[in-house]
């Protein structure tokens, strides 16, 4: 409010949106309308249109305008928009480029510059979209970032971008305490069969389904489905608008079950969900705690279940590490652990050959290593044998 740049720590779930969103909007009160006065960079569409959700919300007395701005969409509908006017923008960095690039764009106005999850801005390699769009803003304004992290990448970032700032941080790197959690040891191989049984034998609303990979999200989605769930896929592959369709049919309540990777599932606000189940353990601590952030949102209760085999243990121990205490193991009443594994196909046989003997001809010469080696004459057949003596044409 008082207009200091902000560095601001704090995990998913934790209303920092409105945190930043409802000083913009006071500032904003006052001033110039139908220039772009502040801007919000975030790492996903789904992030953009939750931030711009919200600001309609905040701002719906205001008649302050909000706009998105993000790739894997038309960019004329928002180069119209963008001159039509609007206060506010919320935008992904590659997109947010091409407009500066073809002047659609004018940031010379602008106050406010938020870099939302940075951390994760980070992971997705956008840094050097960032460095570019800085070039591009005045130099005078007034900066909030946000991270739920704080590695040593993000602390150089902030020094480029923040002048003197003040440190906020909210619930140093920790779960939230709404949130229940249990480990499901189980074979690799029968991972979706235990999930299957998980799902029929607990009580669920909707259920938010972490994989490591596009290609596991797709064929897990399509495998619920197959059971009888009404279940989607949320990954990076998809169209926008297949995205948002997954996405709103899990907020209405036509899905049940999303099955996401974590970058697709960054900035999903669902506040009904009541579990989230890491079908593929996490790579690292923060990203357990930002996937089951993701439930026991706004004073509700969740649960959080992690699949987990014998290749995980080191994570696990990790991951207890900065909860500070120990996960509980569980197993499934009636499901069978020892089933054995398919048999993996055998291997072609892969015999070498013998060497091809050489012979020698009386005068000591390899015979074979002509044109015309023996059983396999290079001779023309057909209409074209005609002209086979005839010089190659260039």
């Amino acid at each position: 409010m008082s207009g200091l740049d902000v560095m601001g720590l704090a995990q998913t779930g934790t209303g920092k949106t409105a945190a930043f969103v409802l000083p913009i909007l006071h500032r904003l009160m006052q001033g110039p309308r139908g220039c772009v006065r502040a801007l919000i960079i975030a790492p996903t569409r789904e992030l953009a249109e939750q931030i711009h959700t919200a600001i309609g919300i905040l701002a719906g007395k205001t008649s302050l305008r909000s706009l998105t701005v993000y790739g894997g969409v038309g960019i004329n509908p928002q180069v119209q928009k963008l001159r039509k006017g609007a206060e506010i923008v919320v935008a992904c960095p590659g997109r947010l480029l091409d407009h500066i690039r073809q002047g659609t764009i004018n940031l010379s106005r602008l106050e406010v510059l938020v870099l939302d999850e940075a951390d994760h801005m980070f992971d997705m390699g956008f840094f050097p979209d960032i460095r570019r769009i800085l070039g591009h803003v005045p130099a005078k304004r007034q900066t909030l970032l946000f991270s739920a992290t704080m590695p040593a990448e993000i602390r150089k970032l902030a020094a480029e971008v923040l002048n003197n700032p003040t440190t906020v941080q909210v619930d140093r790197v920790a779960p939230a305490t709404t949130v229940s959690h249990a480990l499901y040891p189980v074979p690799k191989h029968l991972k979706t069969h235990l999930l299957l049984q998980l799902l029929q034998h607990t009580d669920t609303e909707s259920v938010l389904v972490f994989t490591r990979t596009k290609h596991h999200a797709k064929r897990l989605g399509l495998q619920l489905e197959k059971a009888g769930y009404k279940s989607a896929s949320l990954q990076g592959n998809l169209s926008q608008n297949r995205r948002q369709e997954a996405l709103d049919g899990f907020r209405s309540g036509r899905y049940q079950v999303l099955v996401a990777t974590d970058i697709a599932a960054r900035g999903i606000d669902v506040s009904q969900v009541s579990h989230v189940i890491n079908y593929d353990i996490t790579d690292t601590p923060e990203t357990y705690i930002h996937r089951i952030g993701r439930t026991g949102r706004a004073a509700r209760t969740g649960e959080a279940f992690t699949l987990v085999t014998g290749e995980d243990t080191a994570m696990v121990k990790a991951i207890e590490k900065v909860l500070g205490a120990s996960i509980e193991r569980r197993t499934l009443d009636g499901f069978d652990y020892k089933v054995a594994a398919p048999a993996q196909p055998q291997p072609a046989d892969r015999t070498p050959r013998p060497k091809r003997q050489s012979h020698r001809n009386p005068a000591g010469e390899k015979q074979g290593k002509g044109p015309q080696r023996a059983g396999r004459s290079r001779r023309p057949s057909g209409p074209k044998a005609a002209s086979a003596g005839a010089p190659a044409s260039r």
